[in-house]
């Protein structure tokens, strides 16, 4: 994956970014349909009648839930617009636990997940003659990407280190650190330079293709700026160079919306892998 400089091959899609917080501010307006792809949460069963060496409880399997599921034990309703808050009747962060023992985590935000995403590569492949030039768009505010992340060094060990090992172990982390901002300085040199100006999420463009997306471990070697910054994240935005159609996975949202023809959407609203919904571009999900 290489990083794009000319970012004018988003302009076509700014022209019709939609309202904020609207399907449309996160995927452009002007499509045939939209749809919306739930993520989906981890569930655990736990032991809650003893706890482990942590002080938690053991988990005794694992799963991964639709939301559908979580909604039969709330009691909710499912429909195209649910929002988490209201499935759950929680407006906190915390896991959510049962009275059977199981306990979900909340969905990803900002992240598709990549089985998820291999999976959609049949259908957007289906839906372009590009399917090997696309342009993916990662937002610029994650720390890893920004070259501001620090280091520490601590000392573990049963009593506390002698003068030695203390001059020793800041020698360790000058040296270390030293190191680490030489990197964090090249990182931000190389990736110096215009930004896709999507509004509010402003991002640095990468070609990519459907082929590589296919394979959901495609970010073990994904990486940018030689062999040093890994693709650590999802694509915020994603399209071919025919503008066929859009993947938005808004970092702030936790489900992703695909924008496209009918026949596109028709296919993942089909496809059981998918908890998938179809939406309207002025459609409110904020």
């Amino acid at each position: 994956m290489e990083l794009i400089r000319d970012v004018s091959r988003g302009d076509w899609l700014l022209a019709r970014a939609g309202e904020f917080g609207t399907v449309g501010s996160v995927a452009g307006v002007g499509f045939g349909a939209y749809v919306r792809i739930l993520h989906p949460v981890d569930a655990h069963r736990e032991d809650r009648s003893r706890l482990d060496e942590h002080d938690e409880h053991p988990v005794l399997e694992s799963s991964v839930w639709r939301w559908a599921e979580v909604a039969a034990r709330t009691g909710a309703t499912m429909h195209p617009l649910v929002q988490w808050t209201s499935l759950t009747g929680r407006t906190d962060e915390e896991d959510i636990s049962f009275d059977d023992g199981w306990r979900i985590e909340l969905p990803e935000e900002g992240w598709f997940e990549p089985r998820l995403l291999a999976a959609l590569t049949e259908h957007l492949a289906a839906a372009t003659s590009t399917p090997d030039d696309l342009v993916g768009a990662i937002w610029d505010g994650w720390g890893d990407v920004q070259g501001n992340y620090t280091v520490a060094v601590g000392w573990q060990g049963p009593d506390a280190p002698t003068a030695a090992e203390r001059s020793e172990m800041l020698a360790h982390a000058a040296r270390l650190q030293a190191e680490h901002d030489r990197k964090q300085q090249e990182l931000r040199a190389s990736l110096a330079g215009p930004r896709f100006a999507w509004p509010d999420r402003e991002a640095f463009l990468l070609s990519m293709t459907l082929p590589q997306l296919a394979d959901p471990s495609w970010m073990d070697d994904a990486r940018i700026i030689g062999t040093y910054l890994d693709v650590g994240h999802t694509p915020q935005m994603l399209w071919p160079e025919d503008r066929a159609w859009v993947l938005a996975s808004e970092i702030d949202w936790d489900s992703t919306v695909v924008a496209g023809p009918r026949s596109l959407i028709d296919a993942v609203l089909a496809d059981d892998r998918f908890e998938a919904y179809e939406v309207g571009p002025d459609d409110f999900l904020e």
